[in-house]
């Protein structure tokens, strides 16, 4: 599910240590991937998140994970998942 053109608001949430995939089956693309990431960056400032359209995978280490689900909804995708 690609939203090139819709817009998003994220709000700065505080950071918590974890390290998790969550499955994106709707991630389909690397517009997809670079949304959800950047999604993610700005409401985590200093997390380190990888996030792979081949594989459907978005990793994050930095970050609250219920947040993190809740940011890729926000974002339009369904998150799965997780894997720690």
């Amino acid at each position: 599910m690609c939203e090139a053109h819709r817009t998003h608001s994220h709000d700065v949430v505080p950071a918590a240590v974890s390290g998790a995939s969550i499955r994106v089956e709707d991630m389909t693309c690397g517009h997809c991937a670079a949304t959800i990431q950047s999604a993610i960056e700005s409401s985590f400032p200093g997390a380190k998140v990888t996030a792979n359209p081949e594989a459907r995978l978005v990793s994050v280490k930095g970050a609250d994970l219920a947040k993190v689900r809740e940011i890729i909804a926000s974002a339009g995708y369904t998150p799965d998942v997780a894997y720690t």
